[in-house]
């Protein structure tokens, strides 16, 4: 499995974003893909304030049909992502994903992109809780006065 078309979105002052988020979509709008054989994800960044589109990554025809192999350039496509959102997902893919520190989320078949945004904004707003916590953690930088803030501690023995 290759990737069949890779589209990216570059703007010179794109807004911070907080983190991003995958989408396994055939038609852009909604959520209506498996996992294992999504034939395109649609990669967005958000923050409280707004959420855009980075990237589109298509991949042609899949089956379900156990073959992990096809995951591998999907995993690659969401190594900067926190989050997949898809109708379904195998066992062993969820692990792998958990693996890299990318949370899988089912929603129903159907499920609008917008939609999902607008809750993700919204929970961002008002303090992450469960996986959306636990990934604002891991995406946190150490601090460029981390060493001054040491020093200030002290140090005892």
């Amino acid at each position: 499995m290759t990737v069949t078309r890779h589209l990216q979105v570059v703007e010179d002052d794109q807004p911070v974003a907080a983190i991003r988020v995958a989408f396994a979509t055939s038609d852009r709008e909604t959520v209506d893909q498996h996992f294992g054989s999504a034939e395109s994800f649609s990669i967005y960044a958000l923050n409280p304030d707004q959420a855009w589109l980075l990237q589109v990554t298509e991949f042609g025809q899949l089956k379900q049909d156990g073959n992990e192999d096809k995951l591998k350039e999907k995993f690659t496509v969401l190594q900067d992502c926190v989050a997949v959102y898809c109708r379904a997902c195998g066992a062993s893919a969820v692990r792998q994903l958990l693996a890299l520190g990318i949370q899988p989320v089912k929603v129903s078949d159907g499920a609008v992109i917008e939609d999902l945004l607008t809750v993700l904004r919204q929970e961002l707003r008002d303090g992450p809780s469960g996986w959306l916590a636990k990934a604002m953690r891991s995406q946190i930088l150490p601090s460029a006065n981390r060493f001054d803030d040491m020093e200030a501690e002290g140090w005892s023995e």
